[in-house]
């Protein structure tokens, strides 16, 4: 449910790991893709041959031109339409919600944590008086995060996950410092401003007016919607089963490669945000560069910056990058935690969104 931030290509904050050990062997890959090959068509084996995943699949969209929908897979147990574990993909859908709400009046970036959970941030120097909601969504808030002790193992009520992040002082007032914590809490906040949960809030104004068909946030429930294929720890253990309060609203949502490309299309093309507040989503400078609210950017070798962010959970990696305005969106997954060779990642953005030459 981690992100990898972004410096230069890639740099990796990465805090939910369930288990280091060595990947799984890779079975031979396969590929099955458009007529026309693209370069992240190639790449995606390399995911099964060098990253040690079991499988990996991608969706590339553009909406305008001729480059239509593009998919490739490469593995068995890995398909186009399978729901799979989106990890911190979650933190996008929960900053769209908060910023909804800012535009509605009835929060601001400014409330701190106490106005809206009073006397809950409180312990080892925290305190919840001193923290902006805008140092929640940036990540900068300084709070601990809670899966450095869970490990991602434990399924916690989003009260018990910000009390075991209060057992640890805070880092550096501002400084930029991935944390799990700070999207609980905010998940939290929504509820208290509208009187119904994260879940439900997203799925009202997100997953129902987008048709996100494949998305949902499953609470407590322990399986998978159908279809979806396996998910396996680094180690090569079956983990297709996890309970998602492992990760509540910093990592809980379900979804599929077709909605999370039409999700960041959507979101980057303003149809969620005025262009106030998508400013405000994208604007890194709270964050040093680093972070916006819900979203990072990479900015590739040929110079092109592109937006999304990605997610890590027990058994499924996820990536999601649109460029601006989301006329144009990749999704790719492998089914399992991580990715052996953080090379991968980069090379396969380079290859679909800088042009080529000949």
């Amino acid at each position: 449910m981690l992100p990898l931030r972004a410096r230069a290509l890639l740099a990796v904050p990465v805090s939910l790991m369930l288990l280091a050990l060595t990947p799984a062997a890779s079975p031979a890959p396969s590929t099955h893709s458009a007529p026309a090959a693209q370069p992240t068509d190639a790449l995606l084996p390399l995911l099964v041959a060098q990253g040690g995943a079991p499988a990996a699949a991608l969706l590339a969209k553009e909406q305008s031109g001729d480059g239509g929908t593009r998919y490739a897979e490469a593995g068995p147990e890995i398909a186009r339409a399978d729901h799979f574990r989106a990890g911190s993909i979650t933190k996008t859908f929960i900053a769209a919600v908060v910023l909804q709400l800012a535009s509605e009046h009835r929060l601001k970036l400014s409330d701190t944590v106490e106005q809206h959970l009073p006397g809950l941030v409180r312990g080892a120097g925290n305190d919840g008086r001193a923290l902006t909601l805008r140092a929640l969504l940036t990540h900068t808030s300084g709070l601990s995060d809670f899966t450095t002790d869970t490990r991602g193992l434990v399924p916690l009520t989003p009260v018990q996950a910000v009390r075991i992040a209060l057992t640890h002082p805070p880092a550096g007032p501002g400084r930029y410092s991935y944390s799990n914590t700070n999207y609980v809490l905010l998940g939290m906040v929504i509820q208290q401003v509208t009187g119904d949960s994260y879940a439900t809030e997203a799925e009202r104004r997100i997953i129902a007016p987008l048709r996100l068909t494949g998305t949902s946030f499953p609470g407590s429930r322990t399986s998978l919607p159908s279809p979806h294929g396996r998910a396996y720890t680094t180690g090569g253990s079956d983990i297709t089963a996890l309970d998602p309060r492992v990760a509540g609203a910093a990592g809980e949502l379900v979804s599929t490669l077709a909605d999370l490309d039409r999700f960041y299309a959507a979101l980057l093309g303003g149809r969620l945000l005025s262009p106030y507040w998508l400013h405000e989503m994208t604007d890194t400078r709270t964050a040093h560069g680093l972070y916006g609210m819900g979203l990072f950017p990479v900015k590739l070798p040929c110079g092109t910056t592109v937006w999304g962010h990605n997610g890590r959970i027990a058994g499924s990696y996820v990536r999601t990058a649109a460029t601006v305005g989301g006329r144009r969106v990749l999704t790719f997954r492998v089914n399992t935690t991580s990715i052996a060779d953080p090379g991968l990642e980069p090379a396969l953005l380079a290859a679909e969104f800088c042009p080529r030459t000949s």
